[in-house]
């Protein structure tokens, strides 16, 4: 396992310090546990505008949506 060693503020520290302790777990894996979250945050985030822009390139290239009447009833339908 490599290793990275990070500068951050003492009120910080002390903060995160204080939420590891509340969640039952050490500093070091509360550090590790913000990582892949935020890392997964992020890779979800690319993957979802990709998604957007290639459907909103379809869209461009064929001329073809979904009518809005017929969204707005699928959206009511979900939320109801």
């Amino acid at each position: 396992m490599a290793t990275t060693t990070i500068r951050m503020p003492e009120e910080l520290k002390a903060r995160m310090a204080a939420a590891a302790k509340q969640a039952g777990t050490t500093s070091h894996n509360f550090i590790l546990q913000a990582i892949a979250e935020k890392t997964t945050q992020e890779e979800q985030r690319v993957t979802f505008h990709a998604e957007a822009e290639a459907r909103y390139a379809h869209i461009v290239s064929t001329g073809k949506a979904i009518a809005w009447e017929d969204m707005r009833t699928y959206l009511e339908g979900r939320i109801a």
